[in-house]
């Protein structure tokens, strides 16, 4: 088994961090996303305004201020 060193294994965690498909958190990705994805539904779970159900849904996962923040920053 290869031993890595302090540098290939902060090289390795990266790699593995951007493999993972989701954008990176307070960029405005995850939301624009979500709501693309809420815009897409059809039938009975057609929503009238994805993104206010997307702030709704992030303001519940994240709290009140910690949402804000990520807004503000993706701005």
């Amino acid at each position: 088994m290869k031993a890595f060193t302090r540098k290939e294994q902060a090289a390795n965690l990266l790699k593995a961090k951007n493999e993972k498909g989701k954008p990176k958190l307070g960029s405005g990705k995850r939301f624009q996303q979500l709501a693309k994805e809420l815009g897409s539904k059809k039938g009975k779970a057609k929503v009238k305004n994805p993104a206010a159900l997307a702030a709704w849904i992030g303001k519940n996962k994240y709290g009140k201020v910690a949402f804000a923040k990520l807004s503000a920053k993706g701005k």
